[in-house]
Parts: structure tokens; C-alpha cells; sequence
């Protein structure tokens, strides 16, 4: 049985993109952009994880931050991409690859289900189809290549960071208002694109108030969803799943959270889009036990003495793969 999981560092986590053999490439007729050992990066593999990644900046910065955000994106995606590729083909050296089984993974979907409330993969897949437009087939091979990230990363750097139980229990007991179970909560989105023009602004408007007509007289907010919004949410009802505070945009959690389930709030502007959320479900934090945090917190106290050793270790990796580049990287980044 694999032990608990690590967090990935920024580089690796960004890859949720898998690899394409490189015997496929001439069936796929696509431009290929880098070759990693056995594997290919293709243009629109590459942008499908630019995208993946810039959908995830847009729910939680705004402005200048987003801009800067953006910005720095491709460039980090690119080499998410190459390192989890490395990583992976590091797990298969070390044997970690058999350790991942289909009865892992399941009680591994079993486990995020349980964490999040879904009672059925019905549900789960819903949930992965508003907020990543995957299902679960697709899910489960990108939660397999995770896993084999973290487990290399775990045998490699992280176990070789030694922490004290003493140390551990130390700052449990100076930080445990940090050690709670976080405030989370559940929500639907409308979203209603803004346009780029004054016309296209002046439609979504109006569009907002017909919702809002429709709203007062009872029609339901999902089946409203399904019928006004511009986010490939809408397929699902809008349904983002279970989030912890602090993931999205802070003017949409604070609208999210004033809310009683089944409410719908006023409408939320941000750069590109006018918005409506609905309040499924929220739990408040509660105290966990040192039991259940212990493994956070030694991840926490060795994240500082790893960080080093990670990046170390991934250019280690990079050093004796063959990453070769196909399309200038350059060019490849400015896009």
C-alpha cells in the first residue's frame, strides 16, 4: 500500500497533460514541439495544458496580478510538461509504476469521493466534467501519472529529509489554529461573457436581467445554467464540486459564502465576464487531531530543506534525458 501523498512542486503539478508515445506521432499528423525520451509534446498537447493552467489563474487573480500570472505561464507549463515526463520515465526505472494498481486507484477515487460527498461515480464524474471538462476514464490516467510523480519525488528527495516526531508535535501544538479543517463549499455558476465590444457588453446585460427575470419566477438556477451560460460548466449545471476557501477570486467566495444554500447572488463582475453563483453547500472549519495532520506537517517542515534538493533533482533528470527541441523554445513560449 503507498503511503500518503505529497504536494507536487509548482512544475510538475502544472502537467496534467499525458504523454503521447513516439512511435504515435505520425498517425497523430500534429506538429510536434519537444521529444522526452520516448515521449512527445505536441502543439496541441502543450495547449491544452496552457489552457488548462490559464482557467485556473482567471477563478484567482485579476488585473495586473493576472496579467503577470499569465505572462510567466507558458513558459512554467512547458517544463511541467517535460519534468513530469522525466519523473515518469524516473518511476518506471525504480519500479514504481506496478505499485499503482486498478484496486489503487479505485480506493483512491473512494477516497475523494468520500472527502467531497459524491455518493456515486455518477456524481464524481459530473463534478470532473464542470470544473476540468474530463471524465473519469480521463481522470483516473492523469491521477495514475500524478501519483507516479509524487511517489518518485517521495522515495528520491522527500525520505530522505529526516524530521523528528518531537519537532512535529511541537509545531502542531504552536499552529493549530492552522491544523482545522477548512471552511469549503460547494457552488453553481452562471457565466455570461462580456464580449469584446460595447454591443457584445450591452447583450450580456440584458441577458443577465432576463436571467434574473427568470429566476424571481421560480425557474431553477441549474436548468437556467444549462440554458444562458458561457462556461463548459454549464454542461453539468454549472456545478463546480467541492472547493476549499481561498481557491477562487475572493469577490466570488465572499458572495459564495454570504449565502444560504439555494441562494443566488448578485451579480459578480470580473475582466471578461459577468457571473451568478449559487450556493449548494458549505462546511465550516473544525479542529483535526495531530494524527490525522501529522503527515501535512512533516511535508510542511521538509518543503523548505526540499525545495533545493527537488530542483536539483530535476535538473539531474533533465541532464541525462533526451529532451530535444523540435520548434525553437523560444518560439514555443511566445506562442
Amino acid at each position: 500500500m503507498l503511503t500518503n501523498r505529497i504536494l507536487l512542486p509548482p512544475v510538475l503539478a502544472l502537467a496534467w497533460v499525458l504523454p503521447t508515445p513516439l512511435g504515435a506521432a505520425a498517425d497523430m499528423r500534429e506538429e510536434i514541439l519537444v521529444i522526452v525520451n520516448s515521449h512527445i509534446i505536441t502543439r496541441h498537447q502543450f495547449q491544452q495544458a496552457v489552457e488548462q493552467e490559464h482557467a485556473a489563474l482567471y477563478r484567482q487573480f485579476s488585473g495586473k496580478e493576472l496579467d503577470e500570472k499569465l505572462k510567466a505561464g507558458r513558459e512554467k507549463t512547458l517544463q511541467g510538461l517535460i519534468d513530469s515526463f522525466l519523473v515518469e520515465d524516473k518511476a518506471k526505472d525504480l519500479g514504481l509504476a506496478q505499485r499503482i494498481s486498478d484496486d489503487y486507484l479505485h480506493a483512491y477515487v473512494e477516497d475523494i469521493k468520500k472527502q467531497n460527498n459524491f455518493a456515486t461515480d455518477a456524481d464524481f464524474e459530473k463534478a470532473l466534467r464542470g470544473s476540468m471538462g474530463i471524465g473519469l476514464p480521463e481522470y483516473l490516467k492523469r491521477a495514475k501519472q500524478q501519483i507516479l510523480q509524487q511517489e518518485v519525488l517521495r522515495s528520491e528527495v522527500y525520505n530522505k529529509i529526516a524530521i523528528e516526531d518531537q519537532e512535529l508535535r511541537a509545531y502542531y501544538e504552536d499552529h493549530k489554529d492552522e491544523y482545522k479543517k477548512a471552511t469549503r463549499f460547494r457552488i453553481r455558476e452562471l457565466v455570461l461573457a462580456k464580449g469584446a465590444t460595447p454591443q457584445e457588453g450591452e447583450a450580456a446585460k440584458a441577458t443577465l436581467a432576463k436571467v434574473q427575470d427568470e429566476l424571481k419566477g421560480g425557474k431553477p438556477f441549474e436548468e437556467l445554467v444549462k440554458q444562458y451560460s458561457s462556461s463548459a460548466s454549464k454542461d453539468t449545471g454549472g456545478d463546480l464540486g467541492w472547493m476549499e476557501k481561498g481557491l477562487l477570486r475572493p469577490s466570488i467566495e465572499q458572495a459564495a459564502l454570504a449565502l444560504k444554500a439555494g441562494g443566488v447572488s448578485a451579480p459578480i463582475e470580473t475582466d471578461k465576464d459577468i457571473m451568478l453563483v449559487q450556493l449548494i453547500q458549505s462546511e465550516n472549519e473544525e479542529a483535526r487531531p495531530f494524527s490525522e495532520v501529522k503527515p501535512q506537517i512533516l511535508e510542511k517542515l521538509q518543503e523548505p530543506k526540499a525545495q533545493n534538493a527537488i530542483q536539483q533533482y530535476l535538473a539531474n533528470l533533465r541532464t541525462r534525458g533526451n529532451v530535444r527541441f523540435m520548434v525553437p523554445k523560444d518560439e514555443i513560449i511566445k506562442g
